[in-house]
This record gives C-alpha cells, sequence and structure tokens, in this order.
C-alpha cells in the first residue's frame, strides 16, 4: 500500500472512531452539490458509513445537473441518451460533519462524484473549481481565498418575506439598521449555535453584522489558502444557518433580492495569490498592486458579462443587479470603491488582495470560485492590461453593462469566449440548458400582477 492509500485508510478509521463515540448518531447524509448549488444525496444508516468512505457509493451522474425544482435536464446527454448511468461518489476527505440542529443528531459526509473508470467527472461543480486550481498549481500559484456571505432572517410564518419578530421583545424589526450592535444581540441565542456549528465543523466563521436590511445579517469566513476548502466552508455555512434558523424558530434566505426596497444579499470574494516561496504576487509594495494584479483585474473585467449568469443564475437575482443599490451594475474596478465590481481593498501592501462584488448569495460558491480564478488566471497568463480604475460613483459612460436580465446573461454565457478556457464542455452546456429551462418555466407563469392589471381592464 502506497503513502497515499495508507493516509486515506487513517483516516477512514479516525471517522469511524468519531462515529462509535457517537452512539448518538443513528443516522447520516451523503452528498455532494448539483450547478444551483443544492445538496442532492441520500440517508443512510451508520452501519454503511465505511461504503460512503470508501467510494462505494453510487447516484446518476445527472443529478449533479437537475434544475432547481429537481428536474431532468429535458435535452441532457445524461439521461435519455446514455439510460441515466450511474456516477460514483467519492469522499472529499473532510470529517464527517455533526447536524446537531435536527431532531435526531446526525452527521453530513461530503461527497463528489467520479465517473465509472475513476477519472473527475467535469459537470461537478467542485470537480469544475479543482481543475481550476490543478492549472495554477501547474504555474506554482496558490490563490487565497476569503468569503463574506449575506442573509435574511424572515417570519417563517408568512407566504412573502416579512422581518423576523425579536426573540426578546417579541416585536417585527422594521429598521434597516445597518451595523447596529442592538439587532445582533436581538438574536444572540441564534449567532452562538451558529458559532458553535461552524467551530464544530472547521468553518472559519469571523464578525458578524447587521447589514442594510431589517433582519439582514453577514458573517464574514477567514481567508484560507485553499479555495477548495473555502467553497466548501461556504456550501457549510449555508447549511449551518438555514439548519440553527429552522431551530430558533424563524427562515434564514440567501436570496438574492428578498425585498424589492431593501438591500440585497451578495456572495463577496476576497483573494491574493501566492507564489511558491509564499510571497503574496499582488504585491510589489505600493497602494496599486503588483502588474500581476492589474493583469487579474484584466481577466476578471474580460470575464465578467458572460461570467455573469454564473454570478446571478436565477430569476430574481437581476432585481438586485441594479444602479444605486450597492450591488454592481457595470463593468468596472477601482480602489478603495464599493461601487465597483472589482474592489481592490486598502491597508497594508502585503495583503494587497481583490475583492470581486458581483456574486449574488444565491450562487453556487464552487463555481463563482471557479469563474473569477479562472478568468484572473487568463488574465495573467496573456499579461492583459484594465482600463482606468474608476473613482467614486461617476462612471464614464462608456463602460459595458452587465446583463440587466437573465435572458441576456443566458445568451451572453452560451456564446461566451473566454469560459471555455475554464469551464467544460459539458458543463457549460449542461449549465446553459438548466438555466433555459428554468427560465420557460418562469416564462410559463402568470402572475397575480398580471391578473390584477390585465383581467378587467383589457
Amino acid at each position: 500500500m502506497d503513502s497515499q492509500s495508507a493516509s486515506k485508510e487513517m483516516r477512514v478509521k479516525e471517522i469511524l472512531d468519531w462515529l462509535e463515540a457517537r452512539p448518538d448518531i443513528k443516522n447520516l447524509r451523503v452528498g455532494l452539490y448539483d450547478l444551483n448549488g443544492i445538496m442532492r444525496g441520500k440517508l443512510i444508516p451508520v452501519a454503511q458509513a465505511e461504503k460512503a468512505l470508501k467510494g462505494g457509493m453510487r447516484i446518476p451522474l445527472s443529478s449533479t445537473s437537475v434544475d432547481i425544482w429537481g428536474n431532468d435536464i429535458a435535452n441532457s446527454e445524461l439521461v435519455y441518451e446514455t439510460g441515466d448511468g450511474d456516477g460514483v461518489l467519492e469522499w472529499t476527505g473532510r470529517d464527517i460533519l455533526p447536524m446537531d440542529w435536527l431532531s435526531q443528531p446526525t452527521g453530513l459526509i461530503p461527497l463528489w462524484m467520479a465517473n465509472e473508470n475513476g477519472a473527475s467527472f467535469s459537470a461537478d461543480p467542485r470537480r469544475a473549481l479543482a481543475a481550476v486550481l490543478d492549472e495554477y498549481k501547474s504555474l506554482g500559484l496558490k490563490p487565497v481565498v476569503a468569503t463574506e456571505l449575506e442573509f435574511y432572517l424572515v417570519d417563517p410564518t408568512q407566504t412573502r418575506p416579512t422581518a423576523p419578530k425579536s426573540p426578546i421583545t417579541g416585536k417585527s424589526l422594521d429598521a434597516n439598521a445597518v451595523l447596529s450592535v442592538d439587532e445582533i444581540d436581538h438574536f444572540d441565542a441564534f449567532f452562538n449555535d451558529v458559532y458553535a456549528a461552524c467551530a464544530d465543523m472547521n468553518v472559519p466563521a469571523d464578525a458578524a453584522i447587521a447589514e442594510g436590511g431589517a433582519g439582514q445579517f453577514e458573517i464574514n469566513l477567514l481567508h484560507c489558502d485553499d479555495a477548495l476548502q473555502a467553497a466548501d466552508d461556504a456550501m457549510l455555512f449555508k447549511r449551518i444557518v438555514k439548519g440553527m434558523a429552522r431551530k430558533h424558530n424563524v427562515t434564514a434566505s440567501f436570496m438574492a433580492k428578498p425585498y424589492s426596497e431593501r438591500s440585497g444579499n451578495g456572495l463577496h470574494v476576497h483573494f491574493s495569490m501566492l507564489n511558491e516561496k509564499g510571497d503574496n504576487v499582488f504585491n510589489d509594495g505600493s497602494e496599486e498592486g503588483s502588474k500581476t494584479l492589474q493583469h487579474a483585474v484584466a481577466g476578471l473585467l474580460s470575464a465578467m458579462q458572460e461570467s455573469t449568469l454564473i454570478f446571478a443564475p436565477h430569476l430574481n437575482s437581476y432585481r438586485r443587479l441594479q444602479p444605486q443599490t450597492h450591488a454592481p451594475s457595470v463593468v468596472c474596478w477601482g480602489y478603495e470603491n464599493r461601487h465597483a465590481a472589482i474592489r481592490i481593498p486598502g491597508g497594508p501592501a502585503v495583503a494587497r488582495r481583490i475583492e470581486h462584488r458581483v456574486a449574488g448569495a444565491d450562487a453556487n460558491p464552487y463555481l463563482v470560485l471557479a469563474a473569477i480564478l479562472g478568468a484572473a488566471l487568463e488574465g495573467i497568463k496573456a499579461e492583459k492590461m484594465p482600463a482606468e480604475p474608476i473613482a467614486g460613483d461617476n462612471y464614464p459612460t462608456d463602460l459595458p453593462p452587465l446583463p440587466t436580465d437573465w435572458r441576456s446573461a443566458i445568451s451572453a454565457f452560451e456564446n461566451g469566449e473566454m469560459l471555455p478556457a475554464f469551464f467544460s464542455p459539458l458543463l457549460r452546456k449542461l449549465y446553459a440548458s438548466c438555466k433555459n429551462q428554468e427560465y420557460a418555466g418562469f416564462a410559463e407563469q402568470v402572475t397575480d400582477f398580471e391578473y390584477k392589471t390585465y383581467l378587467e381592464t383589457t
């Protein structure tokens, strides 16, 4: 047995020993994330844990590319052309994650998809990010990534988003209490449980703040020099927040724009880049950052329009990407400018980094990081240079806009010229087909507002 196999055997034994010490856990969840960032998998008895950890679980390859409602993609080559064949679920190597917010303590085994022959399955979003990171590794570079996720707590008894009642006063929140410590204090028990669960799952949760909408909060995750782990952490964080919210009789929503009149929920990504010596290649000692940083920015700007469907994957996502909303609406960059799509934060030169502000909290973190890091690397390899940075909110009139609606974003994605450099043909085809199918599903619906407007007036 080689050293890698021996190490894996040891890790499996550690996990099984941990389970033996937790007799309260009777069953487990096993799963992977689909293109929409929704977990697909199974509930299994604890007795099958070893089978799951050693690659003995199978589910259809098509499970990575169902639509938001869980339906097969109508023209997917993985379904009717091939008989909807199975893929092999492999363990990602992460510890079993305790889900103690459920009525019965449960553990989660995170998995990802492989083909029958053991090769990576390129339409698994986690595999897509891993492929981009392999390219970085071949060039002696390592991204360091941190994420910031915004979410709303809402009243679960209402059919439309409604600010929750304070567990302390029993009154509904009604103010856009940005940076309010008092608003955090109202939900102290919820946040305590979130931080405890993050510690149990080794998710590096940092500061929590009240954001710009009633019941809106943001928790930052600390930077990590393993971008795959950073994406895992973001996914697990969303599960923790949603699970703990249910435990505390509220609902947590990462929907991009739950309220038309309040701030949207973003997924902001900060990243720098290390060389083989461990030096930050974005740092040249100046406030502006290195040429490498500017090349990365140029790549991000070049790919931004065709990548918007990754950052804003749903119909509702485009309600967030509007002018004067603290969310970007044009392709631009700037120094210490939160109105720009790409922001270069200030601070010590050694920590020089890029903040990408386009993605909504409804996006899939694996695909978001793959799109950002892939575009940045293409800019670096081509030594691209960006246009001049903007200052303030005074956008030049000739700046290219982000797609303003879902249909336009789908078209830009399908016709993208940079995306083929870092997303597989299969993933691009399935993702576009998925979004076209979802678009058609919404287009078929007649809304209450349409009836109210037209039923008796036309």
